[in-house]
């Protein structure tokens, strides 16, 4: 499935529309430190892999920002213990 995510800097949040839903990753930013505080993917569409790749297309924008990550939501959490390609971003 390809997906539009689209970046929102002014509302914090990576965000994409599936069958009329918009799904999110939204973030909070300080001093160089990406928090992603949220996934919401309705139940709907959810079991797709859409929250994998707002989380993805959230750290390479981090990585790109040369940001850390702080992943306090559990589902952003979750996927980056699967994925530790991404450990150089957690701060700490």
């Amino acid at each position: 499935m390809t997906l539009d995510i689209r970046h929102q800097p002014a509302e914090h949040r990576f965000e994409t529309e599936v069958e009329g839903l918009l799904c999110v990753v939204d973030y909070s930013l300080a001093h160089g430190v990406m928090t992603i505080t949220h996934t919401l993917v309705p139940e709907a569409v959810g079991g797709r892999g859409i929250a994998a790749s707002l989380v993805k297309t959230a750290l390479e924008h981090a990585r790109r920002e040369h940001w850390k990550v702080v992943p306090a939501c559990s589902y952003a959490e979750a996927w980056m213990r699967r994925h530790p390609e991404y450990d150089d971003l957690r701060v700490g």
